[in-house]
């Protein structure tokens, strides 16, 4: 399971690689007068040849395009990548992805700076080429956690888990801030390198169910009841035997091979559709502080892009914790909604206090990580323990596989939603301020809120009528 976490751990830092370098490639990319770096009397039309743009502002703009074009194809990725999931080897399309991806990076971020090639389109090109290859990244890793691991406890085991994210964010931000004076094309080197020797890994020392070591497929036991009490409003029917309450999903019975589920099936699933959108909301608010919180603090407070990498470390950090407590008090409610719903209440007056952050590093550095705690731990929550749950629920149990589809369609429109907000975020901050990125973000983590408001309501009301039963009981 270290060599599986580390996995998709690999994938973000090199993701956050290209968050933590916005800066120096901004810089490169814009004329002399805007490069402390480059010699005064280089004529200007011999340095602008060969750069892209003429101001940092329209060099900016472009740095969100390409959050936009990433996501996007991430998106779409996502929906196919899940799908193939259920279809093909696990390790085999996770260790693809890893390995392919890592060579676009290099192209991107080190080949063209050695070369000097500056070229927009060839850059959106190979950002819509990584987007596609890292998708095959969540739907697996989430396929094969749902193979070894129950319904039990599956808040808790899920939000640890899920920290791989926020880890890989941790590393590819020391990463970069490591390398980074040595210029901005290293930063990409070194984490596709890490990348590329982590899929290889993947490929030889992956096992993606127990089966595969002579284990026994996940069944029931004594407390299969009380396992799968949690989130009762997803997973339908009250009077499935006990039989039937762990199961694995992708290691199936050579003589009756499952037949996995479609993408329209997958989407009519109780559940599916509402929270699929509200982590739309939800991923834009948490992808945005994940593109461009270094850019952020470096651009608003002037702080040196690698004391603001390491800053940013702090986001993840309160994600990680958010994440782990929030699943486990999920476990002990044996519900999903309530909880999100109280952390996104949170999030919002968080958001607008850290809209205020005075320029102070450690002031700032507590309140981005409650803002994390209380963002990116539900965030963390959908993306993991509750595509899990909607992907096993009672009406795909035993006949169909679904977990990586449903895995794929939640990320998905997830990654819909946050493609659109990076462009957004660019041009409200180019017209208006970063004051009004924030209020846009608190408008976001409202509309997560209002999508779920009827599995709130539903879940709610299901705790009460347990409580009135045990008080009847006494």
């Amino acid at each position: 399971m270290r060599v599986f976490s580390g996995s998709y751990s690999l994938l973000h830092a090199s993701r956050k690689t290209f968050s933590n370098v916005k800066v120096s490639i901004s810089s490169q990319w814009t004329p002399s007068c805007l490069n402390s770096t480059a010699p005064e009397l280089r004529p200007y039309e011999l340095w602008n040849s060969s750069h892209l743009f003429p101001n940092a502002e329209e060099a900016t703009l472009f740095l969100g395009t390409l959050d936009t074009i990433f996501l996007f194809s991430y998106a779409v990725g996502l929906f196919v990548s899940g799908i193939v999931g259920d279809r093909l080897n696990l390790r085999w399309v996770l260790s693809f992805g890893m390995c392919s991806s890592a060579l676009v990076v290099f192209f991107f971020g080190t080949l063209t700076e050695w070369l000097h090639f500056y070229n927009k389109w060839f850059y959106c090109c190979l950002w819509i080429v990584n987007g596609l290859l890292q998708s095959t990244g969540w739907p697996c890793v989430v396929a094969v956690m749902g193979n070894w691991f129950g319904k039990a406890g599956r808040g808790f085991v899920f939000g640890l888990w899920s920290a791989c994210a926020s880890v890989g964010n941790i590393l590819g931000a020391f990463l970069a801030s490591c390398v980074l004076k040595y210029g901005y094309e290293y930063a990409f080197l070194v984490t596709a390198s890490v990348q590329f020797a982590g899929g290889v890994i993947v490929f030889f020392g992956l096992l993606t169910s127990p089966k595969e070591v002579g284990l026994p497929e996940l069944g029931a036991d004594d407390e299969g009841s009380v396992e799968e009490d949690a989130n009762r409003p997803l997973m339908g029917d009250d009077d499935v035997d006990d039989d039937d309450r762990n199961y694995s999903i992708q290691a199936a019975d050579t003589d009756s091979q499952p037949k996995a589920i479609g993408f329209f099936q997958a989407c009519c699933l109780p559940g599916v559709i509402l929270y699929s959108l509200a982590y739309a909301c939800l991923k834009l608010v948490n992808y945005s502080f994940f593109f461009w919180l270094p850019f952020y603090l470096s651009n608003n407070f002037g702080w040196k892009e690698a004391e603001a990498d390491q800053l940013s470390i702090w986001y993840d950090v309160g994600g990680i914790v958010g994440g782990t407590i929030q699943g486990l008090i999920s476990d002990v409610l044996q519900k999903r909604a309530p909880v999100l719903a109280m952390s996104l209440l949170f999030a919002v007056g968080s958001l607008f206090g850290y809209s205020r952050s005075p320029n102070s590093k450690p002031i700032n550095a507590v309140i981005m990580t409650i803002t994390g705690f209380f963002i990116g731990g539900p965030s963390n929550m959908i993306s993991s323990a509750i595509s899990a749950d909607l992907g096993r629920q009672d009406l795909v149990r035993g006949s169909s596989e679904a977990l990586a589809t449903v895995t794929g369609i939640v990320d998905g429109t997830g990654s819909i939603g946050a493609a659109v907000g990076q462009y957004l975020v660019s041009l409200i901050q180019e017209n208006l301020g970063w004051m009004w990125v924030f209020y846009f973000f608190i408008l976001m983590t409202s509309s997560t809120i209002l999508f779920i408001s009827p599995l709130i309501v539903r879940e709610i009301r299901l705790l009460l009528h347990e409580r009135r039963l045990r008080m009847l009981a006494e």
